[in-house]
């Protein structure tokens, strides 16, 4: 659907104003709107999934680990598919307003397709480097978003989520190096080029969600503060989008109608759109790809 078709249809939560926002931008940050609730259920789930990492020595296909992580001092950079592991993520992530929001920036049929629990784990929790969404998994429009959800508040040491502004009208970068390897970035010669006077960072109290547009360009500083920065993010597409390729975090959720109904047909968007390599053989994380930690699995 266009801007202007999903406009035609009554909001659900947003304003005409944060709507029309968002497809000048790109992104969106909405402060405060996930109840207070929610917030509880989510922090609570998540200290429980910490804690269930203390188990854990090598980092797989669910836990990545940071830096120094062990069974008495746990420190994550991802938890992948959270939704597929605990009900409460799954339960917000389909029946609380966020899809409603979701309907009102892509249309009234919405479907999931994955989830991530990212941490910037205190005193170092590393960055994020510029990229575009959409080239990890290709769909057939451009109408794929991404929600993120700050359970605590996140200022600015944090290293909150940055977006530069209408990138999603423009151009997508090439997110391979030199050597035909698949980093999930920007190369060092394209980053110099974005003016980080025109960046936006995202900082926000706790119950804040920011959204953007699978083509956004977009990236987060390393947390140097004293306090950890858990973000819940929820991937969401309008229905007639179909991916192109495989699920890097595949989900037993992946491709659920959230709202609306199953599409019929397929909308098809000219613009063209990088390929990543082939996932089905496994995936690591946008972390272990951006740090070339670990090419023999990041290239299956």
């Amino acid at each position: 659907m266009t801007p202007e078709e999903i406009l035609s249809n009554e909001p659900r939560v947003l304003t005409r104003e944060q709507r029309e926002s968002y497809f000048e931008d790109g992104y969106i940050l909405l402060e405060r709107i996930i109840p207070e609730d929610w917030i509880e259920k989510l922090r609570a789930v998540t200290e429980e999934m910490i804690d269930r990492s203390r188990s854990i020595s090598e980092a797989d296909e669910v836990w990545d680990l940071d830096k120094g992580h062990t069974a008495q001092a746990p420190r994550l950079r991802r938890l992948s598919s959270p939704n597929d592991h605990h009900p409460v993520y799954w339960d917000f992530a389909s029946k609380s307003l966020l899809p409603d929001i979701i309907a009102d920036l892509v249309g009234p049929d919405v479907k999931f397709h994955h989830s991530k629990l990212n941490f910037k784990w205190s005193g170092g929790g590393e960055e994020v480097k510029w990229h575009q969404d959409i080239s990890f998994w290709p769909h057939t429009n451009y109408s794929p978003c991404t929600a993120g959800i700050y359970m605590y508040d996140c200022g600015r040491e944090q290293g909150p989520l940055a977006v530069y502004p209408g990138s999603h009208a423009h151009e997508l970068y090439d997110q391979f190096n030199d050597k035909d390897e698949w980093t999930g970035c920007l190369n060092a010669e394209d980053s110099a080029k974005i003016d980080m006077n025109k960046a936006v960072f995202l900082d926000g109290p706790a119950g804040s969600m920011t959204i953007h547009n699978c083509r956004t360009l977009h990236y987060s500083a390393v947390n140097n503060s004293d306090l950890p920065r858990p973000l819940l993010l929820n991937v969401y597409a309008a229905a007639d989008a179909f991916p192109y390729t495989h699920n890097p975090l595949p989900s037993k959720y992946d491709q659920a109608i959230v709202r609306g109904k199953r599409a019929r047909w397929a909308h098809h968007d000219a613009r063209p759109c990088l390929v990543p390599p082939d996932w089905s053989g496994g995936y690591t994380s946008i972390f272990a790809l951006q740090q070339e930690e670990d090419w023999t699995t990041a290239a299956q």
